[in-house]
């Protein structure tokens, strides 16, 4: 090899390189780029494990255990928004149904002490998602104590009263002209919820204008995975229960929740970067003003101090 070949081959690697280099500075100047970035910080994989694997042993539970304890028509409600947002219908959602005890053999084998548990061990699921918040929005972390549980039991109150709401909307605007109502209506009260969610866990410390964002984008994200269920969801829990009777439908179930864990850290972590973003995106959401917490709010918590790779997200996260 001659010296002239091995200085053009030096030369076509460097300039190969200073292309690369280009391309990655102006795919972070993406606002994708930068969400994609923030999912790593959070550890997205082990979080969202963690998310779902708490909405499964504790959040669905809930909805369940409470649901046989209210009137029928409310209990009715609840189940056909839960139903609508799993995808479940035909013989899946028979199948479903006959895994689950009914309300009255729910109502009797619980009580009241077991429905006070019930509640209790939910809030380890608002735990958890208050934690994505604190994350994503590098907010310090708060301390355990009673203000954890009344916060979870707010939150878990909001949510039934958005399953039952939605429910009952579903059952009175019907099919057809009705139905794009009802998406519509959908859209903004759960924007609404996941607004208020973000901004109640994390304690008001971040201006309720900057959070919309992450609400509308939640609630979109969330829409669009549970229409999407209604294609795959029926399919996996037939062939799941066939397989493994009762068990087959828990792990078709796991597989729909690790999903929407997924859905919700994408909101998550959309709100602050659109809100952090030093153009026009990020003025307007910030209503012209520079920062985003409100007044008296402790400090953020600075970026990472090295760059991010995907093995980043699959770092042990704290939820456990």
């Amino acid at each position: 090899m001659t010296d002239d070949t091995k200085v053009n081959r030096g030369s076509g690697i460097t300039e190969m390189r200073k292309r690369i280099a280009g391309l990655r500075t102006r795919l972070e100047r993406l606002l994708l780029w930068r969400v994609w970035e923030r999912m790593l910080e959070i550890e997205f994989v082990d979080r969202s494990v963690a998310l779902a694997g708490k909405a499964f042993v504790s959040f669905f539970p809930f909805v369940i255990v409470v649901a046989a304890f209210v009137p029928e028509r409310i209990r009715s409600s609840i189940i056909t928004s839960l139903t609508a947002r799993l995808g479940i219908r035909g013989d899946a959602l028979t199948l479903a149904r006959e895994a689950f005890a009914s309300s009255d053999d729910i109502r009797k084998a619980t009580g009241v002490l077991g429905l006070l548990l019930t509640i209790f061990f939910a809030t380890s699921f608002t735990t958890a998602l208050q934690r994505v918040y604190l994350r994503t929005w590098r907010r310090p972390p708060r301390h355990t104590g009673a203000g954890a549980y009344w916060r979870g039991a707010v939150w878990l109150l909001v949510a039934l009263v958005c399953l039952a709401l939605l429910g009952g909307l579903r059952g009175a605007l019907g099919g057809g002209l009705g139905f794009g109502l009802f998406a519509i209506v959908a859209l903004v009260v759960t924007s609404g919820q996941w607004w208020f969610t973000a901004w109640f866990l994390l304690q008001g410390e971040v201006r309720a204008r900057v959070l919309v964002p992450t609400g509308v984008i939640t609630s979109i994200v969330t829409a669009g995975y549970a229409a999407s269920a209604t294609v795959w969801m029926p399919g996996v829990v037939t062939s799941n229960q066939a397989q493994f009777g009762f068990f087959g439908v828990a792990l078709a179930l796991v597989t729909w929740f690790s999903g929407a864990a997924i859905c919700i850290l994408i909101g998550a972590c959309a709100g602050p970067v659109l809100a952090e973003d030093t153009g026009r995106v990020g003025t307007l959401i910030r209503g012209g003003e520079s920062g985003t917490l409100t007044a008296g709010a402790r400090p953020s918590l600075p970026p990472p101090d090295r760059e991010l790779g995907l093995r980043d997200a699959f770092h042990s996260a704290e939820d456990g």
